[in-house]
């Protein structure tokens, strides 16, 4: 009787192996069954920003729209001084922007017609090649408050004016890390990567060196001189 059982336990195992390996033969199978392998690869460089820009305005308020403009033009000149002190040529003064505030009625509260006071800003631009003195300048020209110029300074912005180029050698980079995956990953199976069968290219992220931050619609920094700008390449390959 226990050799029966046996023998019942011995062909059951035979059973299950075979089963088994029928399971296993499969699932390769159908993994390769298009021939073709998908592989998302990547590449990045860091790069230092090569042109800056820095954006400010000099608010003022006054009585009146005379003293106000008499006085914006006196400001001016004391900024352009310095700026050209620091190097700077190209400044450039835009369109001023001005409006009257109006008194209120002491008993609603509410806005009468009565002409109160006049506020006046001047926006400048500056741009230079110099991107450190542009840093300089941002966090440096608030100091002219002490003066009495009553100046907002807005967050400078960096460019890197070779990033088309930088781009495409990017995906060619990317493509290229994608057949290494590829590669590796069928080296298991005994395949090979064949010709590529289609590409994809990914939005870039250009961002500062050290931050992780992505987006699906790319991230375009330009707060940062040091930036990070990553390319991502989706390739289909034929396997052979």
């Amino acid at each position: 009787m226990l050799e029966r059982i046996e023998k019942l336990q011995v062909i059951s195992l035979g059973v299950l192996l075979a089963l088994g390996l029928v399971v296993s033969t499969k699932m390769v199978s159908s993994s390769i069954s298009n021939n073709v392998i998908s592989v998302t690869g990547s590449a990045f460089e860091v790069v230092k920003s090569d042109s800056g820009s820095l954006n400010f305005d000099i608010v003022i308020k006054r009585p009146t729209k005379q003293m106000a403009y008499a006085d914006v033009q006196g400001q001016i000149k004391s900024v352009e001084k310095y700026l050209q002190d620091k190097g700077i040529k190209n400044i450039d003064k835009k369109t001023v922007n001005g409006y009257y505030n109006y008194k209120r009625d002491p008993k609603t509260g509410a806005y009468t017609d009565i002409q109160d006071s006049y506020n006046l800003s001047q926006p400048i631009s500056i741009n230079s090649d110099n991107v450190e003195l542009i840093k300089e300048i941002s966090t440096d020209i608030t100091g002219l408050i002490n003066q009495g110029i009553d100046i907002n300074v807005y967050q400078p912005s960096y460019a890197y004016s070779k990033l088309p180029e930088l781009k495409v050698t990017l995906l060619e980079k990317a493509s290229n890390d994608a057949k290494a995956r590829a590669s590796s990953m069928l080296k298991a199976t005994h395949n090979s990567v064949g010709k590529i069968q289609s590409v994809r290219m990914g939005v870039y992220q250009i961002t500062p060196v050290d931050s992780t931050d992505v987006s699906d619609m790319g991230v375009n920094d330009s707060s940062s001189i040091d930036k990070k700008v990553t390319a991502v390449a989706n390739v289909s390959f034929k396997i052979k």
